[in-house]
């Protein structure tokens, strides 16, 4: 990964430092000095020593110079000389994007946008260009950002995110700050148009971690359009009841690692949409919310391709759905080798859910057709479900779920006494060691498009 690759280059470097100061040292005769006997000077009085000589002085140059390169400090740029004024009421926007824009044209090693500690500063939507000219940037949040009080105080109310994050490679946002989109006058009024708090398009090889993001119009934090990144240690908190704020969104992304976070939302705390491939999903802590989704896919008949997104050792506490994949009726497209692996459950009403029929708006008319659904496994599933019926697998009569494993489920009613079961429609697959029984798990036979299924 190209994360593992800085902090190796970083590790680097220190390396390096260390062998050229032990050179120093070891060269000077434990003092800072070179011995021009060192390299070659005979020092009788006779023979010409120039040219040694001046190779000791190139050489010391060579040294001083690498050595002062790999050890300098990075650049860092408060938003505070920039004249931020971190209140709370004055609007810092402009300060922002002026520390942005010295920060993008810094070069050197990780250029950092500093945003201190014990100052809280008022944004409105504001944007971060890149490319930048150094290879990586960072964002460094130790104080807090929010957002306008209310839908009507912003000045760009038609912006489809608050912090816009735009062609930035490299980029390193972290630290313990909070970032509070204020979002409750939007759930209240109900606005078509909520911003995403934050968004990053074309942001590849990123790494976010350690802030906390809270009260978003709309979804916390969409990825879009990336190659390679990483989020974790990210606490996402907004109230249950609180619409459409999805905790992280994947859309036309590949090789991102969400992982060792907490989210509690109102809707899906992690949502794996279109064009997403290669994508894991570790070790998050979910709910309240609507649990951890592929999809929605396919609405309005568009084609939707999702494939190699693995879920492990994630629990979800008290959410409306467990382990979900949902498309429209009447899309195109695929959702395939896709896993569940080591999922704790407590209290969920819909532990496991394969749902090819989705329909919210009820008054759309029914299709019978859905993009196809297949090798998908679900492994050490074990909780409690809200819900008698704990396992749905709602498949489109064409082309239906195929190639379904499950394996190690155990979900028990969270009521005393109460009973579990598990219901199926066109899928296809296997099941062993199961609590409850998924007995109609129909096994795949001599159908025409098996072969299709088993990649």
């Amino acid at each position: 990964m190209v994360l593992l690759s800085l902090e190796s280059y970083l590790l680097f470097k220190r390396i390096i430092f260390c062998i050229v100061t032990s050179s120093l040292i070891s060269i000077g005769e434990n003092r800072n000095t070179f011995d021009a006997v060192q390299f070659g000077a005979v020092g009788d009085g006779k023979t010409d020593d120039s040219k040694n000589l001046f190779a000791s002085v190139v050489f010391f140059f060579y040294i001083v110079t690498f050595s002062f390169s790999i050890g300098e400090s990075e650049s860092s740029f408060n938003v505070v000389d920039f004249d931020a004024v971190g209140d709370g009421k004055t609007d810092d926007s402009t300060a922002f994007s002026k520390a942005w824009k010295a920060v993008c044209e810094a070069g050197g090693d990780k250029p950092t946008l500093a945003i201190p500690y014990g100052k809280t500063f008022l944004l409105q939507s504001t944007r971060f260009e890149g490319p930048c000219k150094s290879q990586y940037v960072q964002i460094q949040i130790l104080g807090n950002i929010i957002a306008p009080e209310s839908s009507k105080a912003r000045t760009d109310s038609k912006s489809k995110c608050w912090l816009c994050f735009n062609a930035i490679y490299g980029l390193i946002m972290q630290g313990s700050g909070t970032i509070d989109g204020l979002g409750s006058s939007w759930w209240q009024d109900k606005v078509g148009n909520r911003p995403r708090a934050m968004y990053f398009h074309d942001c590849n090889n990123f790494d976010l971690s350690g802030f906390t993001i809270r009260n978003s119009p709309k979804v916390h934090m969409a990825i879009n359009h990336c190659n390679g990144g990483s989020i974790s240690n990210i606490h996402i908190n907004s109230p249950d009841d609180s619409p459409n704020t999805d905790g992280i969104t994947i859309s036309e992304s590949k090789q991102v690692h969400i992982h060792d976070s907490v989210i509690e939302s109102g809707d899906d705390c992690v949502a794996i949409n279109g064009g997403s491939f290669n994508i894991n999903v570790t070790g998050i802590a979910c709910g309240p919310g609507h649990g951890i989704s592929i999809g929605s896919l396919g609405d309005n008949g568009q084609e939707d391709i999702v494939e190699e997104v693995h879920v492990q050792n994630c629990s979800l506490n008290g959410t409306q759905n467990g382990v979900r994949i949902k498309t429209f009726q009447n899309g195109s497209g695929y959702a395939r080798k896709i896993s569940f692996e080591e999922i704790t459950l407590i209290n969920c009403k819909n532990p496991i859910i394969i749902d090819q029929n989705y329909n919210p708006v009820h008054h759309r008319k029914i299709k019978t057709n859905s993009l196809e659904v297949s090798t998908v496994s679900f492994t050490s599933v074990h909780g409690t479900s809200a819900n008698e019926q704990a396992i749905t697998l709602d498949c489109s009569s064409s082309p239906g779920c195929f190639n379904i494993v499950m394996n190690k489920i155990n979900i028990t009613s969270s009521a005393p006494g109460k009973q579990t079961r598990a219901y199926c429609n066109n899928a296809y697959g296997t099941s062993s060691s199961t609590h409850p029984a998924v007995d109609c798990l129909s096994k795949l036979n001599d159908k025409t498009h098996q072969k299709n299924y088993f990649i």
